[in-house]
């Protein structure tokens, strides 16, 4: 799928949802308190939302110096809304991570360095959800009760997050694995005459400088760069409770009573089982999911629409920022030749 392609996609899934979501919860009532809404808690949202930016960036600037590398605030800023915009326009948000591997190779680092730097940067958010829901539905066993659908979901995704850490320990621990893999596809590929001897060489070559690159700068930085890792974990979780506060700050906005450690709890587990829907950006259903999930907090006839204005605030702006990046900095003939290359190439998939 094209980028144009799956924005497109992501916006008509992202209107037409969000369509049948207000047409069938919002009522007089909702209205009503949409109206007589206090500004200054949504200004307020809005102000946790840079705030959630600026905890982003600062552990992407954190997690490249503890690789050895400098990546300035304002860099880090571009490449996280740019992290946006590729999860938005992919399925599975596959697609912010190369994107950003891409501009930091522009920037002078390896490819391999820039890889183990966004994977670590993305799996941070995954393993500190994968600790906390967990907890939360233990503290909560009754919370998903009403959805066997939801539950199995998040059972699938607790399957999935092991089986990727597993094989992110097993290319850092055991890159020579992944060499001779390579190898032997570009062997397959010259046998086949898809590929000259020349470019199978190089090919292997690039490879193996990539895969130690990678395999060297993960351990890099939990070893000699531990502090700014320790940095970048502390970073992410103030980076979630930014995200989080969005939506009680919203509930008061408009006059709505909550349990702030419920909300929390029911969006950790929004966003666990959010990383793995294979629509771009996980449209669609994560607007219909909102509205399911949120109906615990609130009355049904505003919690479709707090799930929709909860994504315009956390999720939509970031994304228009990230269409604004490329447009201005990149141009859509180069995001879609990255994208291609990566489809084609796929060295590896971190998540969103």
């Amino acid at each position: 799928m094209s980028l144009r392609k799956g924005l497109i996609f992501f916006i008509l899934l992202v209107f037409g949802s969000s369509a049948v979501i207000l047409f069938k919860s919002v009522n007089e009532e909702t209205i009503a308190s949409l109206m007589n809404a206090d500004k200054r808690f949504v200004l307020s949202a809005f102000g946790l939302v840079l705030m959630a930016w600026t905890c982003d960036t600062g552990r992407f600037c954190a997690l490249s110096r503890a690789a050895g590398e400098k990546v300035s605030f304002k860099m880090g800023i571009i490449l996280t809304w740019l992290h946006y915009f590729g999860c938005a326009v992919t399925p599975m948000q596959s697609g912010g991570g190369p994107f950003q591997v891409y501009i930091l190779y522009k920037k002078g680092i390896p490819i391999g360095k820039g890889i183990a730097i966004t994977t670590l940067r993305t799996m941070l958010t995954v393993l500190i959800l994968t600790l906390v829901v967990p907890f939360a539905l233990h503290m909560n066993p009754t919370l998903l009760d009403g959805s066997p659908f939801i539950k199995g979901v998040v059972r699938y995704v607790f399957v999935v997050i092991l089986c990727t850490w597993a094989f992110i320990a097993f290319t850092v621990i055991s890159p020579r694995i992944f060499k001779r893999l390579g190898k032997c596809v570009a062997l397959r590929l010259y046998l086949l005459k898809l590929l000259s001897l020349a470019r199978a060489k190089k090919a292997c070559r690039w490879l193996e400088r990539e895969m130690d690159n990678y395999s060297a700068d993960f351990k890099m930085t939990v070893s000699s760069g531990a502090s700014y890792t320790l940095l970048a974990v502390m970073l992410s979780v103030a980076h979630l409770l930014c995200v989080f506060s969005v939506l009680p700050i919203l509930m008061m906005a408009v006059g709505l009573p909550f349990d702030y450690s419920k909300t929390l709890i029911v969006q950790a587990v929004f966003m666990f089982v959010l990383y793995f829907i294979p629509t771009p950006g996980a449209s669609g259903v994560a607007e219909g999911g909102g509205a399911f999930l949120f109906g615990m907090l609130m009355p049904s006839n505003m919690a479709g629409v707090m799930a929709i204005l909860w994504r315009f605030l956390t999720e939509y702006i970031s994304i228009f920022m990230g269409v604004a990046v490329v447009i201005r900095m990149l141009g859509w003939g180069v995001m879609e030749e990255v994208s291609h290359k990566d489809a084609a190439a796929k060295p590896y998939r971190p998540l969103s």
